[in-house]
């Protein structure tokens, strides 16, 4: 099933689900553009890649139907004047001092494709809400999450996150490397960990505000904990049409 939750003359949102690829993979698995391009051929459209989605990530994934409008979306994401939000549940008690927090870690790749903060981890100290590197260092490249408490049961905490850089799996790695991985994180977290146990990936690209157009993924029914408030704030801005939903063709 494609879940449309947005869509304009030039620009569609789906709300991606956990374990589909965006493109083909290893597996040999039908991928989500596969099906994605069958369904816009039969209205005469083409998709354009905008950004990707890791295959365990659930939540918005932007399509631009011409290549203006990808290249325009293109330039937008690397200027960072895309705000994008996620919410992920993860290990621990997570408790800030304020309203919000922040995770100031620089990332460099590790092997086999993994990527690590770019100092060891007894250089990593936290100042109130805020977590940071002791000392100076020119290693990998500047990295910044903000994060906010949105709910908890003491074992888990449901957190909001805004990642202010685009880095490779940035989220995944930051929140590895303060202690709290995100649950079902096996690339990240520890795979035997009886914390970690979940059938999916517990990250869900919630909210993305591009050109003045807010547009929302619900969260999914599973990421529910004791919440102390909603992570959408404020009303979905957007003159395309109504969520819909199409049938995947097989």
């Amino acid at each position: 099933m494609l879940d449309i939750v947005y869509r304009s003359a030039d620009l569609l949102a789906i709300d991606k689900p956990s374990g589909v690829s965006l493109l083909a993979d290893r597996s040999g698995a039908p991928c989500l553009w596969e099906t994605l391009a069958e369904e816009l051929a039969l209205e005469g459209h083409e998709p354009f890649s905008v950004h990707r989605i890791d295959k365990g990530t659930s939540g918005v994934l932007l399509v631009a139907l011409t290549r203006e409008r990808q290249s325009h979306l293109s330039q937008a994401f690397a200027r960072r004047d895309v705000r994008k939000f996620y919410v992920a549940r993860v290990v621990g008690d997570v408790r800030l001092d304020g309203v919000s927090g922040l995770i100031d870690l620089p990332l460099e790749k590790g092997r086999k494709s993994r990527f690590r903060v770019a100092a060891p981890r007894e250089r990593i100290v936290r100042h109130g809400s805020r977590w940071h590197l002791i000392g100076r260092t020119s290693a990998g490249h500047e990295s910044l999450s903000r994060l906010r408490r949105i709910g908890g049961d003491g074992r888990q905490t449901l957190l909001l996150l805004q990642p202010l850089t685009g880095r490779t799996h940035q989220l995944r790695v930051h929140l590895s490397w303060i202690g709290h991985p995100i649950i079902g994180d096996h690339l990240y977290g520890k795979p035997d960990s009886v914390e970690q146990q979940w059938p999916r990936l517990a990250l869900h690209y919630h909210r993305v505000v591009v050109d003045g157009v807010a547009i929302t993924a619900p969260l999914p029914a599973e990421f529910a904990l004791p919440v102390a408030r909603h992570p959408a704030a404020g009303r979905r801005e957007s003159r395309g049409s109504g969520r819909r939903t199409t049938r995947q063709r097989k």
